[in-house]
């Protein structure tokens, strides 16, 4: 087995059991702190990077993605899972087209979602979307790369936050060939344990952006799998933006205190 295919399949043994945290860096330097803390997967954040790059979210183009994915996944040692967002195209066929060129970044997983980015019809069409996901498990197949397809509907995301539709469409993508499931923004003990129940015995991915919840708790209601989306990267920006505003309008630099030392999370 070379490097990516170890990654890979640690990343399935982490979904086998217990519940674990992956959090979503948004550059190297990220990456590499969060990895030296001990997590033993990280994922992507399509509006961490975006914000890199001065854009909003989803507002960045395939190639960029992927060459992003590359420099995360050679950045770590641990399995990275891609933020690949709706697999940047509506037709199946070109969706498992991308997935086949994301597999090849040496991810250890991605997703594909079924938000169409339309506001007055946000979801894509129930069975366009199942279809967009089973082209997708069909690229990894043919890929060779085992890569991990988690399914994600965006029903709570986009305006449409009914969760008798939300898990039709995980049920729905997990038949289609999903290993993970994940309807993010989901954020009631009761609907989780819907989830979880509904899409058993495959492990459910769910986002924490706030406080609602914890790992134990999560872990209790069966969860296999926690990320924070673009959170952490909102929080450092949170940081940087109140200081910033407070040299602007008082001309003062009160929260330069008790700051870390970064240079010696890095080694010298």
């Amino acid at each position: 087995m070379n490097v990516h295919d170890d990654r890979i399949a640690a990343f399935h043994r982490l979904h086998s059991s217990g519940c674990f945290v992956m959090p979503n860096p948004w550059d190297v330097g990220s990456a590499r702190a969060l990895e030296q803390m001990g997590f033993k997967a990280l994922a992507t954040t399509s509006s961490g990077l975006a914000w890199t790059l001065g854009r909003a979210d989803s507002q960045v183009p395939l190639e960029e993605v992927l060459e992003h994915l590359r420099v995360v996944v050679d950045a770590v040692k641990v399995p990275v899972n891609a933020d690949f967002e709706g697999g940047f195209a509506v037709d199946p066929q070109q969706v498992g087209a991308n997935v086949k060129l994301a597999a090849e970044t040496g991810i250890a997983g991605l997703s594909i979602e079924d938000s169409s980015g339309d506001e007055a019809d946000p979801l894509f069409e129930f069975e366009l979307a199942v279809e967009r996901v089973r082209a997708a498990r069909r690229a990894i197949d043919e890929s060779g790369t085992v890569i991990v397809l988690t399914g994600r509907s965006e029903g709570f995301v986009c305006g449409r936050p009914d969760i008798d539709e939300t898990i039709r469409r995980l049920r729905a993508y997990a038949e289609a060939g999903a290993d993970c499931l994940y309807a993010p923004r989901i954020e009631t003990v009761e609907h989780v344990a819907a989830i979880v129940s509904a899409v058993s015995p495959k492990p459910v991915n769910l986002l924490i952006n706030a406080p609602f919840t914890n790992v134990a708790e999560a872990a209790q209601l069966g969860v296999r799998r926690i990320s924070v989306g673009g959170t952490l990267a909102r929080t450092a920006w949170g940081g940087f933006l109140q200081a910033a505003k407070e040299i602007a309008d008082a001309g003062t630099f009160s929260r330069f205190e008790r700051l870390p030392n970064v240079d010696a999370l890095f080694g010298h």
